[in-house]
């Protein structure tokens, strides 16, 4: 561990400018406390809310960082934000032009949600019936409860690919008093080794480690995370992306990272802290501000960057490290990565280490890279702020360096960064702290979903890729990565190389051309093994930040099933950028079979083997039949299954092709006219696999076993 006493020279200058379901317990109010009938009185008489109106945008920015802590709401296009200050705070922001009014319409609708809530514990109290267990009036936000039953849910469906790891407990249960455990739900495929990270072992995966929720009263910040464990895990085998991200790299989502203080928070508390009684007892302000106790950084500031009064939103904490939460925290982050930062402020980590480290807050639409503690640019600032503006490419965020109008200690970075060299970011979330789910749903949840995605995409080198193009609009040609194709068919391949996907709302980001493309086929670029296979420009020469790429593959003895396509670009730095994925199907090479007379009725209709299947066959002209010969085939359709037959005649007849039930109830027809190819398919919307008929009639031209040939394909 780094020795906060390096810190110590900055003080004087540290200024504006110098695995299977765990057991859980719903956390209960120590005896001696508040109800929470009785806190929620509390919070209705704050009436030190404010409408801060600043000067400058940037300046709002930077206020929004160094005072998180008194933020409810902004305004930006109003010119103001909404703060909980004292004297002290507005004596800190009136020399940057900060002017002030009582927030009177926020504390209006603050109290009249706050009344809401009392009425609904005093009906539970009362017999008419429990308090909902979702958040009231914010039914997209799981609870605690449900958001861990929501990951017990996606372990119970793919075992192979989740489990949940005990990082610790909450202080609630440190003290027997209900509580909760601190659960970190662990993703990625079992089944595959990695393939090794500089410093770690041979068959390590690179890791990402979000924690959510530390603030209680963020709302958005816990479903965010648990959206991403959705597509992550619903997505494996269906999208390619999601699929190569859990084969190769490890994902660690500690949803709720102060799940005791959250509880409150879903009562409709303004709650920060955790519920730690021994400090502020009994009142609304008890508790450590989490993100304001963590070891390396604790207190480096001298004051300034957290505050030592119990009763204080940022209060730090009586000791660094002391909150069980914290120290959950802190070990877990440990465990993921070795320590590649050595002791000294300018020591960069080697552009060559892992991982990834989120702390996911709200609200302020900002993405945050070290240091906080001052405004000196972190050893590895280019690289941060590379990455930084790729993420806020995404959420539309303004990227910056976590300084405020003044610094900040103690926070989540201090394990991950300053003690270990780990990228680390704070990603604030949306515009408030009980953000409505229309605005969730409708902009934070999708425009933060790529952006975590994309972390995910480059914990291998995250000091390096960010800065190398992107690969956009995969596609290949046909259904290969679809229905597919049988091995040996050359596919199609197009996309586009991009190195201009950076937000440069603050600051620019040099672009270069892109310099060459590649993909490989089911070995990642950086394993052994892999064999990359170079794709062109399409207009003929890579000179441009934006090209348009085009290339064959190569299907040939490739096995029926999934395959993974990875494609890369390089700009003319030399930076390769992240990959992109596609699904090649491969389908089983089809049964050749002849057909055999007489299979002119459903009764002694020709049986089928295993589909795909391609049947030779001919036309025996028939006399006695106005139609003439007529073939019949019966084949077996699995559940849910589609079965898609192809009839390709001679070029100078005319067949027509039916489907039919077992009962010989028409499915489906296809009836063109000479030479035509005929396709029909029918589904089998049934739960159990059915039989079907596949006819196939004389209509006009040649018959017999030189002119009558036709082949018809089926498959499902």
């Amino acid at each position: 561990m780094k020795n906060s006493a390096v810190w110590t020279t900055l003080a004087a200058c540290a200024v504006v400018l110098c695995s299977g379901p765990l057991a859980a317990q719903k956390p209960a109010v120590p005896a001696g406390e508040p109800s929470l009938y009785e806190q929620l009185e509390q919070e209705k008489q704050n009436y030190n809310v404010f409408k801060a109106y600043f000067p400058n945008l940037d300046l709002a920015r930077k206020a929004a960082i160094s005072f998180h802590g008194q933020l409810l709401e902004s305004d930006y296009m109003g010119g103001f934000l909404i703060l909980e200050l004292d004297a002290t705070d507005m004596d800190r922001l009136r020399p940057f032009g900060f002017r002030f009014e009582v927030a009177s319409e926020f504390i209006q609708r603050r109290n009249r949600a706050l009344v809401q809530s009392q009425l609904r514990q005093s009906a539970g109290s009362a017999g008419a019936g429990p308090a909902p267990k979702s958040i009231a009036g914010y039914s997209c936000y799981e609870t605690v409860e449900e958001t861990f039953a929501v990951g017990d849910a996606l372990i119970a469906s793919k075992p192979a690919l989740a489990a949940w790891a005990l990082a610790g407990n909450s202080w609630l249960k440190t003290q027997g008093a209900g509580g909760y455990d601190m659960r970190v739900l662990k993703l990625t495929n079992s089944a595959v080794s990695g393939t090794g990270v500089p410093g770690g072992g041979a068959t390590d995966k690179p890791k990402l480690f979000v924690n959510s929720a530390i603030h209680a009263r963020e709302y958005t910040t816990a479903p965010l995370a648990l959206e991403f464990a959705r597509w992550l895990v619903n997505g494996y085998g269906v999208n390619a992306d999601a699929t190569w991200i859990l084969d190769h790299h490890e994902i660690h989502l500690m949803l709720h990272s102060n799940p005791d203080g959250r509880k409150r928070a879903e009562a409709g508390l303004s709650w920060r802290k955790n519920v730690n009684n021994n400090f502020c007892t009994n009142s609304n302000s008890r508790g450590i501000d989490l993100n304001r106790n963590f070891s390396a950084t604790w207190n480096s500031t001298g004051g300034v960057g957290s505050s030592g009064s119990a009763c204080n939103l940022t209060f730090r904490g009586p000791t660094a490290g002391s909150e069980p939460e914290t120290q959950a925290i802190e070990s877990y982050i440990r465990s993921l990565w070795p320590d590649r930062r050595s002791a000294g402020l300018g020591d960069a980590a080697p552009a060559d280490t892992s991982g990834i480290h989120l702390d996911v807050h709200s609200y302020s639409q900002l993405v945050l890279w070290p240091w906080g503690e001052t405004a000196t640019p972190a050893p590895n600032a280019v690289a941060l702020q590379s990455l930084g503006r790729k993420l806020a490419f995404f959420n539309g965020y303004t990227p910056q360096q976590s300084i405020g109008l003044y610094p900040t200690d103690g926070t989540s970075d201090s394990p991950s960064y300053f003690e270990l060299g780990v990228a680390s970011f704070t990603i604030e979330l949306g515009t408030s702290f009980f953000e409505s789910c229309a605005s969730y749903e409708g902009s934070t949840k999708p425009n933060n979903l790529p952006a975590l995605i994309y972390a995910a995409k480059v914990l291998r080198t995250p000091y390096l890729t960010p800065s190398g193009p992107d690969v956009t609009a995969l596609s290949l040609a046909g259904d290969a990565a679809g229905a597919g194709v049988t091995a040996g068919t050359p596919v199609g391949l197009s996309a586009s190389a991009t190195d201009t996907r950076f937000n440069n709302s603050n600051g620019v980001e040099a672009s270069q051309a892109i310099s060459a493309a590649e993909y490989t086929l089911d070995v990642p670029p950086w394993a052994a093994g892999a064999m990359p296979v170079a794709l062109v420009a399409a207009d003929g020469a890579f000179n441009s930040s934006t090209e348009a790429l085009s290339g064959n593959v190569n299907t040939s003895g490739l096995a029926a099933g999934k395959h993974l396509l990875y494609v890369r670009a390089r700009d003319a730095s030399g930076a390769w950028g992240a990959v992109s994925a596609s699904f090649i199907n491969i389908t089983a090479a089809p049964l050749v079979v002849q057909e055999v007379e007489s299979n002119n009725t459903r009764a002694t209709a020709q049986v089928l083997g295993t589909l795909p299947v391609l049947v030779n066959g001919s036309m025996i002209l028939q006399r006695s039949m106005r139609s003439g010969d007529q073939d019949y085939f019966r084949v077996s359709v699995g559940a849910g299954k589609t079965l898609s037959a192809t009839l390709t005649p001679n070029a100078a007849s005319d067949y027509n092709l039916h489907i039919y039930d077992i009962q010989g109830n028409s499915l489906a027809v296809s009836q063109l006219g000479v030479g035509l190819v005929d396709a029909a398919s029918a589904m089998n919307n049934t739960a159990v696999a059915v039989d079907m008929f596949v006819r196939v009639i004389y209509a006009s031209g040649g018959t017999g076993p030189v002119n009558g040939l036709y082949t018809l394909g089926l498959s499902q």
